[in-house]
């Protein structure tokens, strides 16, 4: 995973991304990668449930 922390407490969970953080250009440019899990994974302590999760922010324009 890249930028993501993932924790449960209870029934809840907690993701922490930081925004601030990038992770480079898509592959046609158009995006800025922020967080991924890099498809789906495993939910902490619940391995019958998966997320996937992929924060992207537009590059700027020239």
């Amino acid at each position: 995973m890249k930028n993501i922390e993932m924790k449960v407490e209870g029934d809840i969970l907690k993701i922490e991304i930081d925004l601030s953080k990038d992770h480079g250009p898509s592959k046609s440019g158009k995006t800025i990668s922020v967080a991924s899990t890099e498809g789906n994974v495993p939910v902490p302590d619940h391995s019958n449930m998966r997320i996937g999760v992929n924060i992207y922010k537009y590059a700027p324009r020239d």
